[in-house]
């Protein structure tokens, strides 16, 4: 391990005016413990951030599906997607226990993301690997030998460093990827780690969906990526990571007081209409007068099942004809709370 490492990179005024516009945007946020909605977000959330990241690699489950994976129901998938649910919820759930510097809490956490997915989760790669997209090798990670005393740097870099952490974030996650440490989950690591150190600078980000946005611009994340490897730094890669952690916190419901408080009132409104019956989305709607079924999924529906608060009757498949929810012994004593 080398005393003078240091992963290279540039501090453009680009990169400046987008840590200047998180900091403000961050200072927007207002969460309060007594709101009803704070615990819908929290594990609705959660649940967006593990589909997206999954997404990323190819997982085909659905926010119904996960969903319903994480509330331990039967789901009609691969195996393996289900695990990956499974394993994803799991690791993003013992964040804060993990430290992200330690290189014991990095093996640890990959142990976890991938038990049951690789032959030896929880130790680095042995052998060399290239990273292939539409049949092109676009990247060939360092070799095996080089990984242990590669990541020592980085871990050992990410301890030291003056850096801002919206910065230093970014650099982790993209070196991480280019020494590409591990035989399989390197990506979705990188995404968890990133989160990790975040978090450990503001715990709000646990709950902001940044995956979302990168899903969302899948092929701008791996032109970043791209970039990134062609110029020898990481610039590109921090603009582009930057650019979504500001859009992530921009779209999230947590934005505002007002918006966290509507959110609140419609999931209420949605499980007195649960009260006394399982009912289809169609009946819900008609008791809530609503018609327009993407606004009801968006803002009544999905916050409720994400959050635990209601059921499908048929987990299984999600899109079934005669599909019904009904509330949770959760969602019972959250609206008995209320009535009371």
């Amino acid at each position: 391990m080398t005393d003078q490492y240091a992963p290279p990179y540039r501090i453009t005024p680009g990169i400046l005016h987008s840590i200047e516009q998180i900091g403000e945007a961050l200072g927007n946020l207002r969460l309060h413990s007594e709101s009803t909605a704070i615990p819908i977000l929290r594990r609705g959330n959660r649940i967006k951030i593990v589909q997206a990241s999954l997404a990323i690699e190819g997982n085909s489950l659905s926010l119904e599906q996960v969903t319903a994976v994480i509330s331990g129901k039967r789901v009609l998938a691969q195996p393996r997607e289900i695990q990956e649910v499974r394993n994803a919820f799991a690791a993003y759930e013992k964040l804060p226990d993990w430290t992200a510097h330690s290189r014991t809490d990095l093996l640890a956490a990959h142990s976890l993301l991938m038990a049951g997915l690789v032959d030896e989760p929880g130790y680095f790669r042995s052998g060399g690997v290239g990273i292939r997209r539409g049949g092109e090798v676009i990247h060939v990670a360092p070799s095996a030998e080089r990984v242990p005393a590669l990541m020592d740097d980085l871990l050992t870099w990410l301890e030291k460093t003056d850096e801002h952490p919206l910065v230093a974030s970014c650099v982790f996650h993209y070196e991480f990827e280019f020494i590409h440490p591990f035989e399989d989950g390197n990506g979705r690591l990188g995404r968890l780690w990133q989160t990790l150190i975040l978090t450990q600078w503001r715990p709000i980000f646990a709950l902001l969906p940044v995956e979302s946005i990168i899903r969302d611009r899948q092929q701008d994340y791996y032109a970043a990526l791209g970039l990134a490897d062609h110029t020898a730094d990481a610039t590109a890669f921090i603009e582009f990571m930057l650019a979504a952690i500001l859009r992530a916190i921009e779209e999230s419901a947590l934005t505002s007081d007002q918006e966290s408080d509507h959110q609140s009132d419609q999931v209420m409104w949605l499980l007195l209409a649960l009260r006394k019956s399982q009912r289809s989305a169609v009946d819900i709607m008609t008791e809530l007068g609503l018609s327009h079924r993407p606004t009801f999924r968006k803002n009544y529906l999905h916050p409720a099942l994400e959050a635990g608060l209601i059921e499908m009757t048929q987990p299984g498949t999600p899109r079934a004809r005669n599909q019904k929810y009904r509330l949770t012994a959760r969602g019972l004593q959250l609206l008995n709370k209320e009535e009371t």
